[in-house]
């Protein structure tokens, strides 16, 4: 697949009270518009998954990509179960991924998906029964390609000795940037894409977020990176992105995903989207090219970040 720098998220348009990850209230309305400006913006992929709202999100892609369904790559997810309690716990076995991948095809409306990731793993199942499962959908034509979410280089290595891994989906950004060590250079010697999640950091990388905007069950309060100190340091390296952008006629969020651009072995950065603004807005910085020099002086703001924290 060739798939355009960012993608567009769909945990917060998926968001509803009776999900554990609230991100507020959404308009199922806005939440299509927004899909819409961002496939007529040339973005061509969409993840989601069962877990997001409980099938409120696949379903809201689904609606949103009826008409559309040749200009967009539709990636989900398996294997997350809801408990009684509203908790989840992660579930592989060979039976829950193709009842998942039944239910999400239900829900989005179509014949396959382009990508299907394990969402996370699970300990009580081998990783090469749930592989092998995964292969038997991609062989049946219900799945275009297999990926992996969440998963170790361990974990991939047993993977692709029962059948190709074409991407990792983990993840990455400014202030999260563990695969910078590990995954990310083992995916790109051997040819894995990598996907980024929490790209923005949840919100905290755009200059636009206000944390007493937030609704009281809004999940994020609890986050440690809502917390402080690290709060207020995360929001002081959102305003050097700011300083560092002024120049280009740039915002935060334009320089925080130039910078993921900048990254060798990144594929594509999932961006979460709400609105026809913000579509346009995250399709619209991802088409600007920023100069080597305004990288350097994001690293270095980087840097003096990690030295605090």
């Amino acid at each position: 697949m060739e798939i355009s720098p960012v993608g567009v998220g769909t945990a917060p348009i998926g968001s509803s009270p009776a999900w554990s990850i609230y991100w507020g209230r959404q308009d199922e309305g806005d939440a299509i518009r927004a899909i819409h400006a961002a496939i007529d913006e040339g973005i061509n992929w969409i993840d989601t998954a069962p877990f997001y709202g409980w099938g409120r999100a696949e379903e809201i892609v689904g609606r949103a990509v009826r008409d559309r369904r040749d200009r967009v790559f539709v990636f989900t997810k398996c294997g997350t179960v809801r408990l009684p309690d509203g908790d989840d716990r992660m579930d592989l076995r060979p039976e829950q991924v193709r009842r998942d991948l039944e239910a999400s095809l239900r829900r989005l409306g179509v014949e396959h998906v382009d990508l299907l990731q394990p969402h996370d793993t699970d300990d009580g199942t081998p990783i090469e029964e749930t592989w092998a499962e995964v292969h038997r959908l991609v062989d049946e034509g219900k799945v275009r390609f297999a990926g992996l979410s969440n998963h170790s280089r361990q974990l991939m290595e047993r993977a692709i000795a029962v059948g190709p891994v074409v991407s990792s989906q983990n993840q990455f950004n400014l202030v999260q940037r563990r695969i910078e060590d590990g995954v990310l250079p083992w995916c790109r010697e051997r040819g894995i894409g990598v996907l980024s999640w929490g790209s923005l950091a949840e919100g905290l990388l755009t200059e636009e977020f206000d944390l007493g905007a937030l609704e009281p069950e809004d999940f994020r309060r609890q986050r440690p990176n809502f917390q402080e100190p690290r709060y207020s340091r995360i929001r002081a390296l959102t305003a050097e992105l700011s300083a560092i952008g002024r120049d280009h006629g740039r915002k935060a969020q334009d320089v925080a995903l130039a910078w993921m651009r900048s990254r060798e072995g990144l594929t594509g950065a999932i961006v979460g989207v709400r609105t026809e603004r913000e579509a346009v807005e995250v399709a619209e910085a991802v088409r600007w090219d920023a100069p080597p020099e305004l990288i350097r002086a994001v690293d270095d703001a980087v840097a003096r970040f990690d030295a605090v924290s």
